[in-house]
């Protein structure tokens, strides 16, 4: 137990260093192109995804949407009785959910962490390995957003 305590620590700490150390190139240049996160995609496409349920896992907002939720990614929890948020509601989950995110750039975490390892996620998370596969409908869906897909 105090192993599993001590790797949780250091994923954290590690991920926390990650979203503050500065960038060596700008989002543009690590991606090659200019990409602006888009509010009505996130809305529509994105914020679902942290409702799915899936097989052997926890839904992401079961875990991101409590009180206790390690602020590197907190979602807004949903209020009793409701299957989605208001919209002041997605846009703290979109402010949220950005810091997780360089525009452009498809080794963001939010696109890493949640990603097996041999697909090139990165160790560990909490939550378990959600997508196994670029492939995976999902993760593609946060792709296209962190590359600047624009809802309709």
């Amino acid at each position: 137990m105090k192993s599993f305590l001590a790797s949780a620590v250091l994923c954290w700490a590690l991920l926390a260093g990650l979203l503050s150390a500065p960038s060596a190139a700008s989002p543009q240049e690590s991606a090659g192109k200019s990409a602006q996160l888009d509010f009505q995609f996130f809305k529509t496409k994105v914020q679902p995804i942290f409702l799915a349920k899936r097989s052997g896992h926890a839904r992401c907002v079961a875990c991101h949407g409590s009180p206790t939720a390690p602020e590197v990614f907190r979602l807004q929890p949903l209020s009793p009785g409701n299957s989605t948020w208001n919209d002041e509601d997605s846009r703290k989950n979109f402010a949220a959910t950005s810091k997780l995110v360089i525009p452009g750039d498809v080794k963001s975490p939010l696109l890493v962490h949640p990603l097996a390892e041999g697909a090139g996620g990165d160790f560990f998370h909490n939550g378990g390995k959600h997508f196994n596969s670029q492939k995976d409908t999902e993760w593609q869906v946060l792709k296209d957003w962190v590359l600047g897909q624009k809802g309709s």
